[in-house]
């Protein structure tokens, strides 16, 4: 305490000064209503700047709660999407199925391999989240793969970077069906195969499911044409489709189950006997 005693009988001149200052300051700006109005907004940008600041440091660490939020809204959203009874024209989703029919849970990756020829995926959803084999998994953008093995909190996911995936695709504009493989060479192509010569395929078409199996409604975005080539017999196109995921970079995904997939696998099975 003597020391904030002697500080002041020290700078008593200067102090005097400043507290002299600040009045005469305070009651030039409540005088006058420019300065007034210039002071309000002088301080307005200030606390606003540190507000701000404050809050974005705050939005960055509580990111992954926003992002759950976000993933969990975007789930929702997309269940709404596969189930609509309404021809939604989109890039992505085509969708025109009887309410109910797709489940949607969002998930997480937490390995992703592209460079070798037979790629997988692993997610954070398993058994204990009622995830099976043969679940599609796709992203906002468009298909990643097939669920292939799954333990408690886990599943592996068979990439279509995978030389093993087979997925029914078709042209969007035309409805021409083929087999989308991966010939392993570019993690940011595959090969749509076995298209009818008579298909009026085009560079830049765009290439989504066919929703002729269980596993993917149709419509789900696959990616464009980026080139074309008839095979060997001449009776059908070899397409080269540019995905519109990046499959080297691979995050937030969700996974799609067909609730009547046992029904129509026991149908198929009794079909085929």
């Amino acid at each position: 305490m003597q020391q904030i005693f002697n500080f002041v009988i020290k700078n008593k001149t200067f102090l005097l000064f400043l507290l002299l200052f600040s009045i005469a300051l305070a009651l030039t700006i409540q005088s006058h209503s420019y300065h007034k109005s210039k002071f309000i907004n002088s301080a307005n940008a200030l606390t606003g700047g540190v507000y701000g600041t404050v809050n974005s440091i705050g939005k960055y660490f509580d990111l992954e709660h926003e992002n759950e939020i976000l993933s969990e809204e975007n789930k929702h959203l997309r269940e709404q999407l596969f189930n609509s009874k309404n021809n939604l024209d989109s890039t992505y989703i085509d969708s025109t199925y009887s309410k109910g029919q797709y489940k949607v849970t969002a998930a997480q990756v937490y390995k992703n391999s592209y460079s070798s020829t037979h790629n997988y995926l692993t997610i954070n959803k398993g058994r204990k989240d009622s995830i099976r084999q043969d679940f599609g998994i796709i992203t906002s953008k468009g298909i990643v793969g097939i669920i292939d093995q799954t333990s408690s909190g886990y599943a592996t996911v068979l990439s279509i970077l995978n030389k093993k995936s087979r997925i029914n695709a078709k042209l969007k504009r035309t409805d021409h069906i083929g087999s989308l493989k991966w010939n392993g060479s570019s993690p940011f192509y595959v090969q749509l195969e076995d298209v009818s010569k008579f298909a009026p395929v085009k560079v830049g078409d765009t290439i989504v499911t066919g929703g002729q199996s269980a596993i993917f409604p149709k419509g789900i975005g696959i990616g464009i044409i980026e080139s074309f080539e008839t095979d060997i017999s001449g009776d059908t196109y070899t397409i080269e489709v540019k995905l519109f995921n990046d499959m080297t970079n691979i995050g937030a995904v969700y996974i799609l189950e067909n609730l009547d997939r046992n029904e129509i696998k026991t149908l198929e099975n009794l079909s085929n006997e």
